[in-house]
């Protein structure tokens, strides 16, 4: 695509968008769909909505992040749902790329609050998405069941416009504000987001969810986001 860096249509070993099942996924969605706006908007419902969040979702190892991976574990947090959409999109023709932003929880459940140590949420990942000559933002983060208990509206994309977390629920009480962008990448800068965990959440605390992953030999750790209190900060 002219003008377009064609690393954001390129696989990476993490952004796994000749994998067979991901290129079959990606068909299966945009079946009938010729427009790549509509091809987009279908894609990005399907993975908000198909892959749960999980925010305890392991985060230290390239393959944590490939998308093939987060297919087939059908959960991850917000980096692994927007590695895929990226995939999803790549394997589609359409240009897409991560970005990274920290973010301010302030509805959250008391336990992921407890486990961070903080409110922020750094490196927080959303695709960017180039269409119609531009490129529009899109945060597949939150599955509907999740908004639904959370009091959040589900977060449409348009494929026009970006879409990044609502400023305030259902409620109009405060729910993300971002902070800061960190800027967009081709892949996954894993050892990068490690570094910046460690430098945000303290390197004792980021050691001690690796070791805890590491124990439970890869397995999901025995936290259900969905089923926390949820708080108010």
């Amino acid at each position: 695509m002219e003008g377009v860096d064609k690393r954001y249509l390129t696989p990476t070993s993490i952004i796994d968008s000749d994998n067979r099942q991901v290129i079959k996924y990606a068909l299966d969605i945009i079946r009938g769909s010729k427009d790549p706006v509509e091809q987009a908007v279908k894609l990005y419902r399907a993975v908000r909505d198909d892959i749960r969040y999980d925010p305890y979702y392991p985060f230290y190892l390239p393959e944590h992040y490939r998308a093939s991976n987060v297919l087939k574990n059908r959960r991850g947090f917000c980096i692994p749902k927007a590695t895929l959409l990226c995939a999803l999109l790549r394997a589609c023709g359409i240009p897409s790329r991560l970005g990274f932003a920290t973010v301010r929880n302030h509805l959250a459940t008391k336990h992921l609050i407890d486990y961070l140590g903080t409110d922020l949420f750094v490196y927080h990942g959303y695709t960017d998405i180039y269409l119609e000559g531009k490129w529009v933002k899109a945060t597949p983060t939150f599955n509907i069941e999740v908004c639904n208990r959370h009091k959040v509206p589900p977060l449409e994309f348009n494929g026009r416009e970006d879409a990044i977390f609502h400023a305030y629920n259902m409620e109009n009480k405060k729910y993300m504000e971002y902070i800061a962008y960190h800027g967009v990448y081709a892949d996954v800068p894993v050892d990068k987001i490690v570094a910046v965990w460690e430098e945000t959440y303290g390197r004792d605390r980021v050691a001690k969810w690796i070791d805890d992953f590491e124990a439970s030999n890869g397995k999901k750790l025995e936290f259900d986001f969905e089923r926390e209190e949820v708080v108010k900060l």
